[in-house]
């Protein structure tokens, strides 16, 4: 499956030239070698935790670039400027709870804060957004979860009518 991307890291001091982001490079490097997914990657871009910010460069990406696929890291934690949720929320036409909660689960049993990430999923026309912590280790975690339903899931969201689970 064609896939076209985008990677949006959430960073102050990233943005700032301050510290290299490796949050990035791990989710083109988790998606390398993928059978299955043909990910494009192009769209790459630093921002920081600015709010509105996020929320004009989704909507461009998911309206107007009509990007498959959208991943964020950074800004999920509880810190005061973490705001990537409440930015991807405002732009959602709906959520898809059980991505961040999977994600949680299976990271929650090796980390416990991974129970502080707030990260979210969900769909804006046919753009699937999804919210990983900033952790490149945290990133790859994640990321196994979502491989386990992405392909199919990305079906979907472009309309696919096939039934999910088998239907009955």
């Amino acid at each position: 499956m064609k896939v076209r991307g985008g990677i949006l890291t959430l960073s102050d001091r990233a943005s700032r030239g301050e510290y290299e982001d490796l949050s990035g490079p791990a989710i083109v490097e988790s998606f390398s070698g993928r059978s299955g997914l043909d990910v494009q990657w192009v769209r790459v871009q630093i921002l920081p935790d600015e709010e509105e910010l996020l929320r004009e460069t989704l909507v461009q990406w998911c309206d107007a670039e009509g990007l498959d696929l959208i991943l964020t890291t950074g800004g999920t934690g509880p810190a005061p400027r973490d705001r990537t949720p409440e930015a991807t929320r405002s732009v959602l036409d709906f959520e898809i709870p059980g991505i961040p909660e999977a994600m949680r689960a299976a990271a929650r049993a090796r980390v416990p804060t991974a129970a502080l990430t707030r990260g979210l999923a969900g769909v804006r026309g046919q753009t699937l957004i999804v919210n990983l912590p900033g952790s490149p280790g945290a990133v790859r975690e994640n990321l196994e979860v979502l491989f386990g339903f992405l392909g199919h899931l990305l079906e979907k969201v472009k309309g696919d009518p096939a039934e999910c689970g088998g239907g009955s």
